[in-house]
């Protein structure tokens, strides 16, 4: 295929991610196999490094485990486990889509050929041994699904790899069994270290009252925009990843701005019910406290304009009753769920960022390449990490119906690929400038939350672009045929 070595090297990481938590060690394994392949097909060293440091920090977003992160979320949210994990599932397919995007766009770019090597079939490759390893991960994701605990299904997914272990040529007898256990301990330790520092810390934020007060200079700076909020959420997390673990990153930074991005999300859902006049007579009366003189249009369908100056009027401090009183327990639950898994996805940030990218040094050093060019390279490839969480923000791609949430996440996809397209100015072809911007545009009109039927113009036109892109490059692979053969 077309950057295959790249496409290798995403996969891998994804797999690795649905048991490994960290992205360092992700980059470690995987990346002395990937990177060196990457370079031999042709695609440049730093470009090789950064996709594999992109790659395996996408592994903490990837399901069932998500580094600890969902472990941590369900029991700071009191969200059933299994629920963060579900929804958790078309977002990272989103993001390592996005980074296979960049692999095959810099394949055509670069002229990388296929490598010269002995071709395994799948069915063999099977046979010597996916069959093994896959058999505990499908035995712990179905018992998630079927509604098991997440103890009871480790423990047996534990289990499930040792009677694996004994279809493979690395049987684990009672010794090997025993040291795996140790080792698990002796890894367990460390976290468990971690999770009570910082327990420590999250416990002397609430009883000092430090986070309400973050939460309110959120809201105060953002000045009720969410796009401010989020980006001084974004750059709090790329602080505080510098000198903690993602893990540990989430949970202060989660207790700290998360309740402010929590009322920011839910209040625009709450405009959108002041707009279709959807307010339960309860509720008037509530407003009638908060905003007295705006009483006589609550109830009424109104312009967006309107519904935000009302909610704008509401105090700080009666923020909280009138969105209980106006949204429901459904959607209360999933604006926290969308706001929690923003902090989470920002908190990834630091390994791919400079001037503290540990995943993009780790494959920095591997590659041989320079580390700060090759953070920046990572960063660019990881650029889903920013634009996923303006979905969960805008869209109903978090707590939505299964209808809404595919619709979001098939015109995403194609959103991503504009984008990636316009950000590389090329596609199968360069892109002209003019192309380029058009491209730039198609990206906005499919990821915004717009009508649908903008949607489609989008992909409409994006698919026009992809067709003279590619006729383009079918005449410049004939003229440089031709030139070659005389």
């Amino acid at each position: 295929m077309v950057g295959g070595p790249g496409l290798v090297a995403v996969m891998a990481s994804g797999l690795m991610g649905t048991i490994s938590g960290s992205a360092v060690a992700n980059t470690a394994s995987t990346g002395v196999i990937t990177i060196p392949l990457m370079k031999r097909a042709g695609f440049p060293a730093k470009f090789a490094a950064g996709v594999e440091a992109s790659a395996s920090t996408g592994g903490q977003l990837m399901p069932p485990i998500m580094g600890a992160g969902a472990f941590v979320m369900a029991t700071y949210t009191q969200i059933s486990y299994n629920t963060i994990v579900l929804v958790s599932i078309l977002p990272a397919i989103l993001y390592f889509a996005t980074v296979g995007f960049f692999v095959r766009i810099e394949a055509k770019r670069s002229h990388v050929d296929a490598l010269d090597s002995e071709q395994v079939s799948a069915i063999e490759v099977f046979k010597k041994g996916g069959i093994v390893f896959l058999l505990p991960i499908g035995v712990l994701i179905g018992l998630l699904i079927y509604g098991f605990t997440p103890t009871y299904a480790a423990g047996l997914s534990i289990i499930a790899v040792i009677v694996a272990s004994w279809f493979s040529p690395n049987k684990m007898g009672p010794k090997a069994i025993i040291e795996a256990m140790a080792l698990g301990a002796r890894n367990m330790v460390m976290t468990a270290i971690l999770l009570c520092a910082v327990g420590l810390i999250v416990n002397v934020i609430a009883t000092a009252g430090v986070g309400n007060t973050f939460s309110l200079m959120i809201t105060e700076w953002a000045g009720h925009s969410l796009v401010i909020a989020l980006a001084l959420i974004a750059l709090a997390s790329l602080v505080l990843g510098m000198g903690l673990p993602v893990t540990a990153a989430y949970i202060v930074l989660g207790t700290l701005s998360a309740p402010a991005l929590h009322a920011l999300i839910a209040d625009g859902l709450l405009v959108d019910k002041l707009v279709s006049g959807q307010i339960p007579e309860a509720a008037r009366a509530i407003f009638m406290l908060a905003a007295p003189d705006k009483l006589a249009e609550i109830g009424n369908p109104m312009t967006a304009e309107a519904a935000r100056m009302i909610v704008d009027a509401v105090p700080v401090d009666m923020g909280s009753m009138v969105r209980e009183a106006v949204l429901s327990p459904h959607a209360m639950t999933y604006a926290l769920l969308a706001a929690h898994l923003i902090v989470f996805w920002l908190s990834q940030d630091s390994n791919v960022t400079p001037p503290v990218a540990l995943a993009a040094f780790t494959g920095a050093a591997i590659a041989g390449t320079k580390p700060m060019e090759t953070g920046l390279q990572s960063w660019k490839v990881a650029k889903g990490l920013y634009i996923v969480p303006l979905l969960f923000a805008y869209t109903p791609f978090i707590g939505g119906s299964w209808a809404e949430v595919l619709q979001v996440f098939i015109f995403a996809l194609f959103g991503l690929y504009a984008f990636t397209a316009a950000l590389q100015g090329f596609m199968e072809a360069k892109l002209n400038w003019p192309v380029r911007l058009l491209t730039f545009g198609c990206a906005l009109a499919l990821l915004w939350p717009l009508a649908w039927w903008l949607h489609l113009a989008g992909l409409v036109v994006l698919s026009g672009i992809f067709i003279l892109s590619f006729r383009t490059s079918r005449r410049e692979a004939m003229a440089e045929f031709s030139a070659t053969n005389g």
